[in-house]
């Protein structure tokens, strides 16, 4: 039995509309979980992701890193015969997610609650950029923009002068999270008022703005609560120290002392054990304000060996710690390589893909990759055969050019 059998949504059919980075995000996690994914593109260049770098060859590895464990097929979505296989598609599956404009499913003539009255069971998954209704609902959202927008960028970075984005798409991955979580409620929900094609279905939406607030946490709290407007810490935490970047005899490390306990225990580590006693140091509330004191004063002690040994020693002892690691140091740390995240994949073309797997874990069982990112319309043929379509069917859609698929490889 395959190890996708086992997961707990096998069985299920998400039809994936999505295109860029949320929408392909939430259906990785869910394809994880032992979904069947099937990724609708245009035949048209498919999911522009394919076209954006950083590439290898002719592989987008943009679009490699969030397509995993997903079939594709190729449709002219703008032909009649397309429109109607594109409806037929959808109503076979028992999800079907999209991130286009609000209001473009029904201009495809795929109205959700159209689809909905035909297969109530039917589960409607969204993904917009600022919401389905309101003044912006009608404009381009985009992961920055929503990192903006919601304040995230005003509170990163060294100071208010100089907001900073994240280094990854974090709002698009957040929304896909969300989305995931959002189908998986209405799976279950769905098996609550009968299950499979007898239960309800619901529609399930989210877009960039509230997902980029919703992270929020206490730092939105704090105004709604307070009326104080945060503002960036550069690398230290907002409201608690020492917690943060410091300097040590070579490299910065990461130290998170992060109650009145972890800062007596590191001032003896550190040979000053009064420190923790010094009025300015005593407790949370006056170490966060006299920061900058006490980070010279730790700093200069640190100075005396290198970062990693602290590392080591302030592990030891119970206090959060760890380097800052690089990618290529990423991928050699015992840790992650323990946790094995890399696996060895390959794709259509006969190329090797080293790709991460998904961050879920079921019954002790990591998730694995048992598909490659597919080439556009690289499963078309046995999508339509799946969906109950004749070869001679399926021979004539791709003869008309309503269907497309890759040209055959070259044998090696």
């Amino acid at each position: 039995m395959p190890e996708s059998a086992t997961l707990p949504l096998a069985g299920i059919v998400v039809l994936d509309l999505t295109r860029a980075l949320a929408g392909p995000y939430a259906t990785a996690l869910l394809g994880d979980l032992g979904a069947t994914i099937i990724k609708v593109e245009s035949k048209k260049g498919g999911d522009a992701t394919r076209a954006w770098p950083p590439f290898e060859g002719e592989h987008s590895l943009y679009f490699d890193s969030v397509n995993r464990n997903k079939s594709s097929i190729a449709i002219d979505f703008y032909s009649v015969e397309g429109t109607a296989l594109l409806r037929r598609l959808v109503l076979d599956a028992d999800v079907v997610i999209e991130n286009f404009k609000p209001g473009t499913m029904t201009e495809m003539g795929l109205d959700p609650a159209e689809l909905r009255a035909e297969k109530p069971s039917l589960i409607v998954a969204s993904v917009s950029g600022f919401g389905s209704t309101g003044p912006l609902a009608q404009a381009a959202g985009l992961d920055q923009v929503a990192q903006g927008m919601s304040g995230l960028m005003s509170i990163t970075g060294e100071d208010a002068r100089h907001p900073m984005r994240m280094g990854v798409p974090i709002i698009d991955i957040y929304a896909g999270i969300f989305t995931a979580v959002g189908i998986a409620a209405a799976l279950v929900g769905r098996e609550r008022t009968g299950g499979g094609i007898h239960g309800v279905g619901r529609t399930v939406e989210t877009s960039l703005l509230e997902a980029a607030i919703a992270v929020s946490a206490f730092q939105g709290q704090r105004y709604l609560s307070t009326g104080e407007i945060p503002e960036p810490q550069g690398n230290n935490h907002p409201v608690l120290a020492p917690y943060g970047v410091f300097a040590t005899g070579d490299i910065p490390i990461i130290i998170a002392a992060g109650n009145d306990r972890h800062f007596r225990q590191l001032a003896e580590l550190l040979g000053e054990p009064g420190l923790a006693d010094e009025p300015e140091f005593a407790t949370g509330r006056s170490r966060s304000g006299h920061r900058d004191a006490l980070t010279a004063r730790l700093e200069s002690l640190l100075a005396t060996r290198p970062g990693l040994e602290w590392v080591d020693e302030l592990r030891r002892i119970g206090i959060p710690a760890g380097p800052i690691l690089n990618y290529q140091q990423v991928f050699q740390d015992p840790q992650v390589r323990h946790l094995d995240m890399v696996r060895q994949t390959t794709r259509r073309d006969g190329s090797a893909l080293p790709l991460l797997r998904g961050p879920i874990t079921v019954d002790g069982v990591a998730p694995g990759i048992h598909k490659a990112p597919p080439a556009l319309g690289e499963d078309t043929r046995a999508v339509l055969d799946g969906l109950g379509l004749t070869a001679e069917q399926i021979e004539g859609l791709l003869a008309a050019g309503i269907v497309t698929e890759p040209a055959s490889v070259p044998a090696s």
